[in-house]
Order: structure tokens, then sequence, then C-alpha cells
């Protein structure tokens, strides 16, 4: 393996905290790169595994930003409130 790859491959715990706007940027430069450079073979796969992570974390952001949007709802006073998750499955309580 090598030292790209696995430097590569040691990453995936991290980012977790990576607010969507860095990761989003991080994505942006490695797709600029990859599309403008001549890179080797082993620099345009490493490249490709930290996009693909990075996207990852993006789709994530967004999916915990879409289900707090749907979550919100307006009380009796009118005023926005957020309601509870339900996390489980609406069919079992059938």
């Amino acid at each position: 393996m090598s030292k790209t790859t696995k430097t590569a491959a040691a990453r995936p715990a991290e980012g977790k905290d990576v607010p969507f706007e860095e990761a989003l940027k991080k994505l942006e430069g490695i797709v600029e790169a990859m599309e403008s450079d001549e890179l080797p073979l082993e620099t345009l796969l490493a490249r490709f595994e930290e996009g693909t992570r990075l996207a990852k974390i993006c789709q994530g952001k967004l999916a915990e930003a879409e289900l707090r949007i749907q979550q919100l709802e307006k009380d009796a006073a009118g005023e926005p409130a957020l309601k509870p998750a339900n996390v489980a499955d609406d069919s079992a309580a059938e």
C-alpha cells in the first residue's frame, strides 16, 4: 500500500465534526485538481477516496438538516417549535 493510500485510509474516522461548508469546499478543491492536473494514478485514487469520504459527510449533514426542518412545526401560538424525532418505525405502532 502506498504512503498516499495509507494516509487516505487512515482518515475515515476523521471528519464527522467537519462543518458542511468546509467539507464541501475541500470536495470542490479535489474535483478541480482531478479535472485540471495530470496526476499519477495513485494520487487520483487517493483523491477519489478522500472525495468520496467528504461527499458522504456532506450527504449526512444535508440529511440531518432536512430531518430538523421536517421536525419544525408551529405550536398553538403560531411560533415555530422543534418536535422530537420519532426514531421508532411507524409500522411497529400499528
